[in-house]
């Protein structure tokens, strides 16, 4: 069999002004303007709505086009009054990604699924200069694909009894946002929400190599993400996409499986030679499938709050389960089930489309390393609504008297729910991770035992939760089971809300868990948590 990869790689030239408009065909299918990213900003007008693509960390993050967006505004006052949609987070929690539209004046309204990945973003946000929504990142995924059909919107249980569902906040972030963008509906005598479809203008978007013709291939690309349904859903609504790209090719020279948007549906070029894979390696094989990373080379999680909370829920695995893991917190269970040898008895699923293989932490939260199958992003959040999770390890960041859950707004600031609605709605499992405190705690740990050397300033399991992202009534209705696993104590969701079951070997129960909570859970008689999981020597281990 042969192979293009020598094509898929080397760079062309295209014939003199073919990257000027009139060069064209007068349809869709034909070569391509080649412009600089210059030249896509200078093309925005006011008053657009742009989709972004990308992911948090850099993944897919058309960074080029972003910045040439960001140049314009500031030396032109131009473009203004935007309407930003994004369906994950899109930054490096710095300076990247959405951070560089973070302008007073550029963009009047953000819609995104994550806003963590964004902190300036968020800052606008959070001072009310521009009108802010957080929609589940699966229903932005999955409503691109209505708009790209033409239909009116998506209809879906999920975000019923969250800040999403109209009767509470309808996804709103602040008090200058008043449009309703969801509202109930029944349908076959169950409550749904509807999500209404959006008009998009411009799509930015980035992929690995373009042809001469737009066919994009995203080889190097650590997820493939919902890049062509946001190439689709701009289409339809007669919007412009403009892909940033690697490297630009001779046409017809990609191999067809590797086309993963047609060039039917781009509209021009910009070829961005520096490129990173992620914004923490330029980049990684082991996260696209070129080769296999050994398990032995990945990060071992070190010791302390974090590692017990990942010694403990790894104990909740079924050996042939399919598990997700949040950004966070859990994310460090991945590295304990590869030290444990398991990733062969199991595979997880994350949002951005992986199934398989040992999901990355930190910023780079999304990218697998040695995945099994990478599928687009809204048909990893169809799998998820449909059951097929076996368990999900989720973050926290309260917990309140009826076991409702805040993992979108810690302390009052914009975060983001990202994936964690779908997620949390649609598997049976649900095991939620985080420290007892924030902010301070630290600990001895060793000879089996934990021992508090200072206590968090920060109580996170409260009376009433600052905002609703995963609702217990509604978990209640779906029969799931859920826990909830601290450093030193373990909780479970019964029917009148939290249930105190385990409490780490070395910790007053009364002291140091029922004394630091703002409302008194069920309390029986709670086993000991495992005194494997406090088996370390190092001393003043921190959150």
């Amino acid at each position: 069999m042969s192979t293009r990869t020598h094509a898929e790689l080397s760079p062309v030239s295209l014939p003199a002004g073919a990257h000027a408009d009139e060069a064209r065909p007068p349809g869709r299918w034909g070569p391509k303007p080649v412009v600089s990213p210059a030249e896509v900003a200078a093309q925005l007008p006011d008053d657009a709505t742009v989709l972004v693509g990308g992911s948090g960390g850099g993944l897919q993050e058309p960074g080029a086009l972003l910045e040439a967006v960001s140049e314009r505004f500031r030396a032109e006052n131009a473009p203004r009054r935007l309407t930003l949609w994004h369906c994950s987070g899109v930054g490096d929690r710095e300076e990247t990604g959405m951070n560089l539209l973070a302008h007073e004046g550029l963009v009047k309204r953000v819609v995104g699924g994550h806003w963590g990945m964004g902190p300036k973003m968020a800052a606008l946000a959070e001072q009310e200069r521009i009108e802010a929504y957080n929609l589940p990142q699966g229903v932005i995924s999955q409503l691109l694909r209505e708009v790209g059909g033409r239909r009116p919107g998506l209809v879906t249980t999920t975000g019923l009894g969250t800040f999403v569902d109209p009767r509470l906040e309808g996804g709103r972030l602040n008090a200058v946002t008043t449009e309703d963008l969801v509202e109930v509906v029944e349908l076959g005598g169950s409550e749904h929400l509807f999500y209404r479809a959006p008009r998009f203008d411009v799509a930015l978007l980035r992929a690995t190599a373009a042809d001469e013709y737009g066919n994009l291939s995203f080889h190097e690309e650590a997820a493939l993400l919902e890049a062509f349904s946001v190439a689709q859903a701009v289409q339809a609504c007669g919007g412009k996409v403009h892909v940033q790209v690697k490297y630009l090719v001779e046409a017809h020279s990609l191999h067809p499986h590797r086309v993963k948007v047609p060039g039917s549906l781009v509209d021009t070029i910009s070829v961005v030679p520096e490129q990173p894979q992620t914004a923490r390696q330029y980049f990684q094989p082991g996260f696209t499938g070129q080769s296999r990373v050994p398990i032995t080379s990945l990060p071992v999680l070190p010791s302390g709050p974090r590692r017990i909370v990942a010694e403990r829920a790894v104990e909740e695995i079924a050996p042939g389960s399919v598990v997700n893991l949040g950004v966070g917190m859990p994310d460090g269970i991945a590295q304990v089930a590869a030290e444990r040898g398991m990733l062969r008895d199991l595979a997880f699923a994350v949002e951005q489309g992986h199934i398989g293989g040992s999901p990355a932490g930190g910023v780079e939260f999304g990218a697998v390393y040695n995945a099994t199958s990478s599928i687009d992003a809204g048909y990893q959040f169809d799998y998820f609504d449909g059951g097929g999770l076996d368990i999900a390890f989720l973050g926290m960041a309260e917990v309140d008297r009826f076991g409702n859950v805040n993992a979108s707004r810690p302390r009052g600031t914009i975060s983001g729910a990202g994936g964690f609605i779908n997620i949390s709605q649609g598997t049976r499992r649900v095991v939620f991770c985080g420290a007892f405190t924030a902010v301070g705690a630290s600990f001895d740990v060793g000879d089996g035992v934990l021992a508090v050397r200072s206590e968090g300033r920060i109580r996170k399991f409260v009376r009433d939760v600052i905002q609703i992202t995963f609702s217990a009534e509604r978990a209640r209705q779906l029969g799931q089971e859920v826990l909830y696993i601290t450093e030193r104590a373990v909780f479970r969701l019964g029917e009148d809300g939290l249930e105190l079951i385990e409490v780490a070997p070395g910790i007053d129960v009364h002291a140091e868990v029922l004394d630091l909570m703002d409302f008194t859970p069920q309390v029986a008689d709670p086993a000991l948590m495992d005194p494997r999981f406090f088996h370390t020597h190092h001393r003043h281990q921190h959150e």
